[in-house]
């Protein structure tokens, strides 16, 4: 903008200078001339200030004292539009354009008035016109502002294209990652998010952000060992990424290495310090390892952050429980319920706690609230129909049929097989274990994991072999 090779220092020493001289000016109510430049540092103070008002003034006399320089008309319609005038600045803006047609701040300022009335499309035509313009080093905003109102129009292929066009302009653009990502998680396409980080990263090896996302994706296609070797390679490059080590520490829980998501999430509070959600994943993977005081300790700490922390108020009922004392662990699990009602697996816990507490009736309707709440809730499922086999093993077929007829999930079969079978009917349990392996040979094989008596038989395991 300026062409002086001064310091910091004398640039603001000379807009401070041309500041007090244009405000004394305006309260005399009369301004002399300004440079074009000065002028300009002038409204991007007021603007940058929020100062609208005197932008808006500013900018009026640019137009006076230089009426075909269309910057000024530009700048007053972006004080205009921080006014809330945004009709008298689109219609200032037509104007500027009949004098130039191809100014990129123009079709910038128009876009992002469309964007403030909520009129996407129009703002996607102006910031794909404000793009053509644009040299490289403009461009990562607009990408990013482009893609923004794609998704406001629920067009996330679309967004999806232009942000891989972002990335390709500049590797080194961060934001298109993390909004790509989004999208991607709109769109529910995993697999093509997997193909772009890897095709990205083949030329931008050293991206974390690239590397983090790619671990996300794999997480929730549940390659769980491939999102840990992604986080790995994310905190190899900046090992003060605190996000990659705690979903790394995610899922190294969730593929039982404990001892691993313990080292994760513990340098997770490193990083960061003391967090609610950390010390609760620490309790739980201390648990999974039976150091049970520990766990008590870590889910202590989490409530001390954070006391309405559901999931460290069932870790310390769990903890009770495994520690023999199931009656003392429903007041911990209750207080989650208060603090969770819908979540089904809650129920579940709170089922088996019950159980263990030998209160059958109420372990009963905490199995049922939680089939209500989650149908699909295969461990509560079969853990259920096992409570009815050791106590009341006549309902078992009755509560079994009408789940199946009412809910129509696949794995519900299974129990029948088990029930035919203990029930001195081999030949109906070979039926539907034969019919169960034509529809889905994989989920058919749950039965054995199920009930590891029928892995024993191999005559059933014979008809699951292809």
């Amino acid at each position: 903008m300026f062409d002086w090779e001064d310091d910091n220092d004398s640039f603001e020493n000379h807009l401070n200078d041309d500041l007090q001289r244009f405000e004394a000016q305006l309260e005399s109510n009369s301004v002399g001339f300004f440079d074009s430049d000065r002028l300009e540092a002038i409204i991007d103070h007021y603007l940058m200030n929020g100062n609208y008002s005197k932008g808006e003034l500013a900018a009026e006399v640019g137009i006076q004292q230089y009426p075909f320089n269309t910057l000024f008309q530009i700048r007053r319609a972006q004080a205009m539009s921080g006014l809330g005038k945004l009709k008298e600045a689109l219609e200032l803006l037509d104007s500027a354009e009949k004098i130039d047609s191809e100014s990129m701040e123009l079709f910038l300022t128009k876009a992002t008035i469309f964007s403030q009335l909520r009129d996407s499309k129009r703002a996607v035509n102006f910031f794909k016109r404000a793009l053509e313009l644009a040299d490289r080093e403009e461009k990562d905003e607009i990408f990013l502002d482009l893609a923004t109102e794609l998704e406001q129009l629920k067009d996330f292929k679309s967004a999806v294209e232009v942000l891989e066009e972002a990335m390709r302009s500049n590797p080194k653009n961060e934001g298109a990652l993390y909004e790509l990502a989004f999208c991607f998680d709109q769109l529910g396409d995993n697999a093509r998010a997997i193909n772009t980080y890897r095709t990205f990263l083949d030329e931008n090896p050293y991206s974390f952000t690239a590397w983090y996302n790619l671990g996300n994706t794999y997480s929730k296609e549940e390659m769980f060992q491939d999102a840990i070797t992604a986080y790995e390679y994310c905190t190899a490059i900046n090992d003060r990424f605190s996000p990659a080590y705690f979903n790394m520490g995610n899922a190294q829980l969730t593929i039982e290495q404990y001892n691993e998501s313990i080292e994760s999430f513990e340098r997770c509070i490193d990083i960061d310090g003391d967090d609610a959600l950390t010390y609760c994943y620490l309790g739980e993977a201390n648990e999974q390892l039976e150091n049970l005081t520990v766990a008590w300790d870590f889910y202590q700490k989490a409530l001390s952050l954070a006391p309405n922390l559901a999931e460290a108020w069932l870790g310390l009922g769990i903890v009770k429980d495994l520690q023999g004392h199931p009656k003392e662990s429903l007041h911990y699990i209750e207080r989650a319920l208060e603090i969770e009602p819908e979540m089904d697996g809650y129920y579940h816990v709170y089922a088996g706690a019950l159980e263990n507490a030998e209160m059958l009736e109420e372990a009963e309707e905490a199995y049922l609230a939680c089939l209500t709440l989650e149908p699909g809730n295969e461990d509560c499922y079969f853990d259920y129909v096992d409570f009815l086999i050791e106590n009341r093993v006549g309902e078992v077929r009755t509560f079994v049929e009408n789940f199946i007829l009412k809910n129509q999930l696949f794995f519900s079969v299974l129990p029948i097989i088990y029930l035919n079978w203990i029930s001195n009917n081999p030949e109906g349990a070979k039926i539907m274990l034969v019919e169960s392996f034509n529809k889905d040979p994989e989920k058919t094989k749950d039965v054995f994991i199920r009930y590891p008596e029928l892995a024993d038989v191999e005559e059933l395991v014979n008809l699951t072999r292809s």
